[in-house]
């Protein structure tokens, strides 16, 4: 019975692989969804309020997630004007949103990765 689990925990591990969900490690960067935008937007006034910028144009366009005890979202965000801001946002379990880091002053040819 021991080996069955052992098996099905293998598959589970190799098919999260596949499809780029490592544990506790990043997912691919993919494009961006309206479910992330609305991340994006639900904390733009915490990254103004941070950055002491208002960003009228701000559009994500790609994003990775990982998940921790919660989900930690790295989002690439088009804020005009060939500029970029990667965001790092903490869902929690409950669906509280908060805004854990960021990096301005990045192009378009800058990857979203973990920072």
């Amino acid at each position: 019975m021991g080996s069955v689990y052992v098996f099905v925990l293998i598959v589970l591990i190799h098919e999260s692989y596949v499809e780029g969900l490592k544990p506790g490690g990043l997912t691919n960067v993919l494009k961006a969804t309206p479910e992330v935008q609305a991340v994006a937007d639900a904390i733009k006034p915490q990254l103004e309020s941070n950055t002491g910028a208002v960003f009228d144009e701000y559009v994500a366009v790609q994003y990775a997630t990982q998940v921790v005890a919660g989900v930690n979202y790295f989002i690439k965000v088009d804020v005009g004007h060939d500029k970029y801001v990667h965001l790092r946002v903490f869902k929690s379990f409950e669906g509280e949103l908060r805004l854990v880091r960021y990096k301005q002053g990045l192009k378009s040819a800058d990857p979203l990765s973990y920072f």
